[in-house]
């Protein structure tokens, strides 16, 4: 058994009967990264020399007895679109290919507050732009349970670290499905918060009004954990919430006698896998067995969300990524002559296809004559589908349905068709449109492919969101399963 297979508790149990230390931790993850990363491509670079430093520091305190924080010695993997001080934060794209952050983004002040180890950064696609991973400019990430399939995206790397045991959490972010995702698709859990419930300050922004930071982990348990360890109120942040932090783990009782559950019937429907739909009824048939109901419900407006959703996203992308220019942040393009080449080399240089496809698209979108057409549109789109939440909220306590229509598919089986790989984020895409909290835990396997479900809450209601994925992981074995590297 590995031992990041335990849980917390158990770790930090034989952190204090002096069974394990926190070099033992970071070594078995140096270890294993060593032995298999070759084969999953999950770390676009590993802090050897800062993680063994910080797990000096930490055996030290621990020989003390001085008291501990919330996820002590724990070794983390860190998505590389979140800025690290003194650590190259590239976000995968040639264009930042030598940026050294000054500065910790806050998710990782409270890390470092709550005293886990970085062990590196991971693999992404470029800016976040991408499903599958496959858009990074360094190298491909490869699913553990089939290296042939892609680990999902654009959190791949970081789903990818945690299924083959590299690190003993992660964090990514979630724009339009991009922890859930790649969570269902590795087999491990990836929590999604309430917009604003997280610092997005120090996370290199995609579209501002989308994106969010939350942990990638093993079982529930420790996604509670982590979500208490980074949650909370940020003054650096203008969207961020002030909010009262709940006892995440104490709402973990299994009980969800009498809870009521929505599923959207477009959620199920045509595009949905046969095998995919199979496993999420055979959950839903496991909650009615812990004292919950469900019935069908309809959310007209899902057809419209991706539509909405790729035009706010991309004319938010576009705005954000101006700012790269070959000046004032990354590589410049030794190619030009003059300023103005400074700006069109160093960008068409430095950005890959799937980048410049998207900020095409947002420009195109914000340009004049055509943002009522295209971005105003967006929007108000944008509120029929988060009316259509608020809705289904005034009579459930929970929606619930697929991560993902599919398995993960096969490596170049989708890159070339950028419009059926947006059409794979239908059923995650409405939850960032209303900013909502939902999660992905494993709920079957097809092919040996892990499948999630996705189980949606209220605005700022991770209680229950983590309540009802915890209770159904207790009954089912589905997150005990490791793929075989």
């Amino acid at each position: 058994m590995s031992l990041f297979d335990l849980k917390l508790q158990d770790i930090h149990n034989r952190l204090t009967n002096k069974e394990l230390s926190v070099s033992d931790l970071v070594d078995a993850s140096l270890a294993r990264i060593q032995a298999v990363d070759d084969k999953v491509g999950a770390f676009l670079r590993v802090d050897e020399e800062g993680a063994r430093a910080a797990a000096r520091r930490l055996d030290d305190k621990l020989a003390s007895g001085e008291e501990r924080g919330l996820l002590f010695g724990l070794p983390a993997g860190i998505k590389d679109n979140i800025v690290t001080e003194g650590l190259i934060t590239t976000c995968a794209s040639k264009l930042l290919a030598n940026y050294v952050p000054i500065y910790d983004a806050t998710v990782m002040k409270k890390l470092k507050a709550a005293e886990s180890v970085t062990i590196g950064k991971l693999n992404m696609d470029e800016f976040a732009m991408g499903g599958s991973n496959e858009n990074s400019a360094f190298q491909l990430t490869r699913n553990p349970w089939n290296t042939e399939h892609v680990p999902g995206g654009s959190s791949g790397g970081s789903a990818a670290a945690v299924a083959a045991g590299e690190v003993y959490f992660a964090l990514g972010s979630d724009t339009g499905g991009s922890i859930r995702q790649p969570a269902a698709y590795c087999g491990v859990i990836g929590l999604k918060p309430t917009y604003g419930l997280v610092s997005r300050y120090g996370l290199v922004a995609f579209a501002s009004s989308l994106d969010q930071i939350g942990p990638l982990t093993k079982n529930v348990e420790d996604a509670a954990y982590v979500l208490q360890s980074i949650a909370g109120y940020d003054r650096f942040d203008s969207t961020s919430a002030n909010v009262d932090i709940p006892d995440y783990v104490s709402a973990l009782t299994g009980d969800v006698k009498g809870l009521k559950i929505g599923v959207p019937k477009e959620y199920m429907g045509e595009g949905i896998d046969p095998a995919v739909k199979e496993a999420v009824l055979n959950a839903l048939k496991t909650f009615e067995s812990l004292g919950a109901t469900w019935e069908e419900i309809s959310m007209p407006h899902t057809e419209y969300a991706i539509a909405a959703y790729y035009i706010i996203a991309s004319s938010e992308a576009s705005s954000n990524l101006a700012r790269f220019d070959g000046i004032r942040y990354g590589v410049r393009s030794p190619n030009a002559g003059n300023l103005l080449e400074v700006f069109e080399k160093s960008r068409s240089e430095g950005f890959g296809p799937e980048v410049k496809r998207r900020i095409m698209l947002g420009t195109y979108a914000l340009s004049s004559g055509y943002y009522d057409a295209y971005y105003l549109k967006a929007q108000k789109v944008r509120t029929l589908v988060k009316q259509d939440f608020d809705r289904a909220f005034e009579q459930y306590d929970v929606i619930i349905g697929p991560t993902a229509p599919t398995p993960a598919f096969r490596i170049g089986s989708k890159i070339h068709d950028p419009l059926t790989m947006y059409l794979n984020d239908i059923c995650t895409i409405p939850v960032n449109l209303a900013g909502v909290p939902a999660i992905s835990v494993p709920c079957g396997q097809t092919d040996g492919l892990p499948i999630g479900l996705q189980i949606i809450g209220k605005a700022f209601d991770e209680s229950t969101v983590l309540r009802v994925a915890h209770a159904f992981e207790q009954s089912t074995e589905y997150h005990k399963l490791r793929p075989s590297l």
